[in-house]
């Protein structure tokens, strides 16, 4: 065979590679996902993947980043100034609770469970890229519920951590749909009495 018949191997597609790792890592946690399992996914040779994307740790953080371009709930929406607080959180671990569980396969949030990793380097970068989202609701606590913004803010990263935990060991959309209802009636609650205290 001569080089005018030899056929040519395609040209590797970073991005390609980036989307093909995104959904193993979702699915299976960093830990759950070895380099033997990105390259033969991706069906490429180990000098070659080292060579796109530097290390397993640096594809992670990139998987994270196209996750969150795709994923990222709308936080500037769903907490609009004009919204009543109680009500703008509870739409926020709606929009979660059925974001978490509407994958078979794909379940909870993958940068929120990154942040359990045992590599310490991915276990960093998923907190960096997830504490942003956090300190985003906090900021907004600050501006409309000053008055115990700290133990909310605290409080909606644990349920959306929980949501996403509880995703990713099965349980159903329902079921989580509906432990966000009970939340948000909880937030309600807490609320409408602080804000009561605070009037008296």
């Amino acid at each position: 065979m001569n080089e005018k018949t030899r056929q040519r191997r395609p040209a590797f597609d970073r991005e390609a590679g980036v989307a093909i790792a995104q959904a193993l890592f979702h699915e299976r946690g960093y830990d759950g996902v070895s380099l033997a399992d990105l390259t033969e996914a991706m069906d490429i040779k180990p000098p070659s993947f080292y060579a796109a994307y530097g290390s397993k740790a640096e594809l992670f953080e990139r998987a994270m980043l196209r996750y969150a371009q795709e994923n990222a709930l709308p936080l500037d929406d769903l907490l609009a100034p004009d919204r009543p607080p109680a009500e703008a959180l509870s739409a926020l671990l709606l929009a979660a609770a059925k974001q978490y569980g509407r994958h078979s396969l794909l379940r909870g949030c993958m940068i929120t469970e990154g942040m359990r990793a045992n590599d310490q380097v991915a276990r960093q970068m998923a907190r960096n890229l997830g504490n942003g989202g956090l300190q985003a609701i906090r900021a907004y606590l600050d501006q409309v519920h000053p008055r115990g913004a700290q133990a909310l803010a605290d409080y909606m990263a644990v349920t959306l951590r929980g949501l996403s935990a509880a995703a990713c060991n099965g349980m159903s959309r329902k079921r989580l749909i509906e432990v966000a209802q009970v939340a948000g009636r909880f937030l309600s609650r807490e609320m409408d009495a602080d804000q009561s205290t605070s009037a008296s």
